[in-house]
């Protein structure tokens, strides 16, 4: 070590990457860096980069929204990455073990743990109703192509739909088309005046509320558990336990197909979409700048709200996924790699959901901004709708669904991983032997069984509420909270000197800038311009009783809490056995422990010998000699 600068030859002497070894043997490594790269990115790229972002950079500027998308990426998407990212393989520990670092801030370690059940036990349903619709696909024709017999009063046709518009703009329909000329002679001509509702729904709308869901009025009323439903929820976590059986070697081999299996549907599916008419309409509608629209303050809010969610910082799977690499991995450019790679893929999604939707136009005869949709609407309503009126329509289905599988169960074995490994780590004994297995399984079968509520007819309702709340605003106060506790409690440099030790040279101070003032401000600011934005939950347009968002704001508030709760416990059970006063309690409870820093010994003494390099901006020491701890 000279000038502050570590030697990075000296850093390579211990536990280099080029060996295949395990470094942690009671924890285990990933095989290969490849494995941890896709596992990140599987885990970033999800069903909202197909379902959400489209939708979001269309009604915001359009092409133009890229330019807020880009900074929100550089100001919070990849600082924040990085930072979990160095977090976890520093410690080689899960999301509640890192905080050894600073013990008073355990509480963010367990509100991340809460948040990743409580995404374990909906976001699986959403893989359950895609693989009902990829069973479905698999029908000689596909049920959706018409109005069955589940089909209800409102089920319609294209054709009701054309004789219905051409009524409403006093038009009158005859041989199938519509007329508007009174100077004919009506009774040469097969007319026809269409006298029924005027809410009309197509079959695929009508199958999915219908047959698949036959949903009740309201979240009032759930009614029985549809168990066609059930099973598919329970093949779901069967999948999931399958590619979680022997940890992460097999769901790390897992990723290879769930990362890169959607790109090959994704580019499929715009080929064939480029073919259709009027997909590039869609698609010049998707990429045309509406530069008024930076002017906005709500573009640049959905924008950060975009990036945030989208890389899923603080949901606690980027500290454990990277808890299982070895300790001179180059952390700061798998953030860069991942970080970019999803936002890349949010981008090209777009052109294939918009090629589609500039179809559907087309074939609707509808303005774009009248078809565009999110969400479950684009995925079991408005996708199934357009796959009828292709060739080879179940093709295309079977296509589409199997992507949506792939790319939701990249998320979901990465929350699971998540919420396994925090367990094992709380009770090492776990790991030996079958337990490891066996505590995934009981994982599984807790979470199906409470899912069951979503298997319900009025299941719908409760998943649109825990998508709202589960991993919203309380992931933005976790975030605030983590920066503070990281940059300003444990310290910033010290944090980069733990940085430099694995890669041999010190980060640049902007990324510690930009965890002290830049990202918290940020999330700050996300978090109160989604306050501002609040709407009441809705599902179909119908918005929910005040009563139902009430309990969102506990669903949110479950994982918040476990913060001061955290902390207040440890206070009380440490000041019996501290003798300084109440301040000097929380300074002590603010140090990093004993078992704080690498796994292995040689890591040890190499950062504990850079200790004297460095004069860090913490007020707190490293080291309390005088009252070591264990927390």
């Amino acid at each position: 070590m000279s000038n502050g600068k570590l030697d990075k030859s000296s850093v390579m002497t211990n536990g280099s990457d080029s060996s295949g070894e395990e470094e942690n043997a009671e924890r285990g490594n990933w095989s290969n860096k490849l494995d941890f790269v896709l596992s990140c990115l599987s885990y970033a790229v999800g069903l909202g980069n197909v379902w959400r972002f489209p939708y979001v950079c269309y009604r915001n500027g359009a092409g133009a929204f890229l330019i807020p998308f880009l900074i929100m990426l550089f100001i919070t998407g990849i600082p924040l990455v990085f930072m979990e990212l160095s977090l976890g393989q520093y410690a080689s520990a899960g999301v509640v073990m890192v905080w050894r670092a600073s013990p008073i801030f355990k509480g963010v370690g367990w509100a991340m743990f809460v948040v990743s059940v409580f995404i374990c036990i909906y976001y699986n349903m959403i893989i359950a109703y895609t693989l009902y619709y990829l069973f479905a696909s698999l029908a000689a024709n596909l049920p959706w192509a018409e109005c069955g017999e589940w089909a209800t009063e409102a089920c319609s046709t294209e054709m009701k739909f054309k004789m219905l518009k051409c009524q409403r703009t006093n038009g009158t329909w005859c041989d199938d088309q519509c007329v508007n000329s009174t100077a004919l002679d009506f009774s040469t001509m097969n007319c026809t005046f269409y006298n029924g509702t005027t809410k009309l729904k197509s079959p695929s709308d009508d199958y999915f509320h219908k047959s698949v869901l036959d949903i009740t009025e309201g979240i009032h009323t759930l009614g029985g558990v549809r168990w066609e439903l059930a099973g598919c929820l329970l093949l779901a976590w069967v999948l999931v336990c399958i590619c979680l059986a022997k940890g992460i070697k097999t769901s790390g081999k897992a990723v290879y197909f769930t990362a890169f299996f959607p790109y090959v549907v994704l580019l499929i599916l715009l080929i064939r979409g480029l073919t259709l008419p009027g997909s590039l309409k869609g698609i010049v509608y998707y990429v045309t700048p509406q530069w008024d629209k930076l002017a906005r303050a709500q573009v640049w809010g959905d924008a950060a709200v975009q990036i945030f969610f989208s890389l899923s910082p603080c949901w606690g799977g980027l500290i454990t996924l990277a808890s299982y690499n070895k300790f001179h991995n180059n952390s700061k450019m798998d953030a860069i790699i991942v970080s970019v790679l999803d936002s890349v893929t949010s981008v090209f999604a777009g052109l294939v959901i918009f090629s589609i939707i500039g179809y559907m136009a087309e074939v609707l005869e509808q303005p774009i901004d009248k078809v565009a949709t999110e969400g479950a609407g684009l995925a079991f309503v408005a996708y199934p709708d357009v796959v009828t009126k292709l060739p080879l329509s179940q093709l295309w289905s079977v296509l589409f669904f199997a992507m949506l599988i792939t790319l939701g169960l990249g998320t979901q074995i990465s929350t699971v991983t998540t919420v396994h490994t925090t367990l094992l780590d709380q009770f090492p004994n776990l790991r030996k032997g079958h337990r490891k297995t066996i505590l995934l399984i009981i994982i599984a079968i807790f979470c199906f069984l409470i899912g069951l509520i979503f298997c319900s007819q009025g299941g719908m309702y409760m998943l649109q509420l825990f998508d709202n709340y589960a991993a919203t605003y309380s992931l933005l106060f976790i975030g605030m909270v983590e920066c503070i506790g990281i940059s300003w409690v444990y310290g910033a440099d010290r944090f980069l000197t733990d940085i430099e030790l694995m890669l041999g040279t010190r980060p640049s101070n902007i990324w510690k800038y930009s965890w002290k003032f830049v990202a918290p401000l940020a999330l700050l600011g996300i978090l109160l311009f989604t306050a501002i934005d609040f709407s009441p939950t809705e599902y179909n347009k119908e918005k929910f009783p005040g009563w139902a968002d009430g309990v969102g704001c506990l669903i949110s508030i479950a994982s918040i809490m476990m913060i001061p709760i955290v902390a207040i416990y440890m206070l009380l059970r440490r000041r019996s056995q501290f003798s300084g006063s109440f301040i000097e309690l929380i300074k002590h409870l603010s140090k990093p422990t004993e078992k704080w820093g690498p796994y292995k010994k040689d890591h040890r003494a190499q950062r504990q010998r850079m200790d004297d390099t460095y004069n860090y901006e913490s007020q707190i020491p490293l080291k309390d000699h005088t009252d070591s701890h264990k927390v």
